[in-house]
């Protein structure tokens, strides 16, 4: 693994030589409740990525720290891209990244507002045809918090700020994380939820969806883990064969 941010320009040149792959967290700086900090998606992001890095000898750039995060807006500290600025970043870094020998654009999503944005960078890239790019919206995570979790979810598919997302802090950043403050919240959701565009302030507000009183750092481990290797999984037949 090469860390770009720290990398002189030729060595990442002959790195990108020797293996054409770049790896981008791609994070938002979003309220996590009271108990988890505004980064928490773009550490989750940064670790996966480091993660794929070292497993795949790639480059790992330096994180986006800023997302389309607007759902959340309404929490004070919380600062949202615009949609066209997220794919507008990702196509910009992509083209650089064609420019500077890379093969293989690998997006880590760490937000979901990020997810439509991100995919519309990636048809572009992929029309344009000078790299293959894709974005990873955490392929196997799901699977791996369900096997862990312990508490009653929110709603659906919906792991904010509580038992899962508490786990993966405590194991990627104990210090950030504030066990003092850990408190159940099962907001009642709008009957349209899910079904259009809204901010979650109205009717939450923590800003917590569930219960992180169950979190610890083995479960984020595992969550983690299992990620990175469902990710491997989906990237092995777009690997640059030197």
């Amino acid at each position: 693994m090469l860390d770009a941010y720290r990398s002189a320009w030729t060595d990442v040149a002959a790195h990108l030589r020797g293996t054409p792959i770049a790896i981008l967290p791609f994070g938002a700086l979003e309220q996590h409740g009271p108990q988890l900090p505004l980064g928490t998606d773009t550490a989750t992001a940064t670790e996966v990525a480091r993660r794929l890095a070292e497993r795949l000898d790639a480059v790992l750039l330096p994180p986006i720290h800023y997302g389309d995060t607007w759902n959340n807006a309404g929490y004070p500290g919380t600062l949202s891209l615009s949609p066209a600025t997220v794919t507008a970043i990702a196509v910009d870094l992509g083209r650089a990244l064609a420019d500077s020998g890379a093969e293989l654009f690998v997006v880590v999503n760490g937000d979901w507002g990020n997810r439509n944005p991100l995919a519309a960078a990636m048809r572009t890239l992929a029309v344009e045809g000078r790299l293959r790019a894709i974005a990873l919206d955490y392929p196997g995570m799901d699977a791996a918090i369900e096997a862990v979790r312990e508490s009653r979810g929110a709603a659906p598919g919906l792991n904010h700020a509580e038992e899962a997302e508490t786990s993966i802090m405590l194991a990627i950043d104990p210090d950030a994380v504030h066990p003092d403050r850990f408190a159940p919240s099962y907001p009642v959701f709008p009957s349209d939820f899910g079904t259009r565009p809204m901010q979650l302030h109205p009717f939450s507000e923590s800003g917590v969806f569930g219960d992180p009183s169950r979190a610890t750092a083995a479960k984020g481990e595992r969550i983690l883990a299992e990620t990175v290797e469902a990710s491997l999984a989906v990237l092995a037949d777009l690997l640059p064969h030197r």
